[in-house]
């Protein structure tokens, strides 16, 4: 059996579930498995641990699911609004 924990963060809260599985479960496997079943996961991408993945990845123990809500506005897009605007973009990283 592997332990793996999925997170799904909502826009004030983050809600998390661990299940324990079968070893050779897939992502899509533990989704349909937790309260996050009903979500379309169309719109939606998956990561563990940071890293997208394709739902059909298999797990490991220990493995973190993340349910990754989609952008409401494209990145660069918003940069382009904040500039338009007159606002000043910061920049950090080096």
């Amino acid at each position: 059996m592997i332990r793996v924990e999925i997170a799904y963060a909502l826009p004030l809260t983050q809600d998390l579930c661990v299940l324990e599985l079968a070893e050779g479960a897939t992502v899509a496997q533990a989704i349909a498995l937790s309260p996050h079943a009903q979500l379309d996961l169309a719109g939606h991408a998956v990561a563990i641990h940071g890293r997208l993945v394709p739902l059909h990845t298999l797990l490991r123990d220990q493995d973190r699911i993340e349910i990754l809500r989609p952008l409401r506005v494209d990145p660069k897009e918003a940069r382009r609004r904040r500039q338009s605007r007159g606002k000043r973009v910061r920049r950090t990283g080096g």
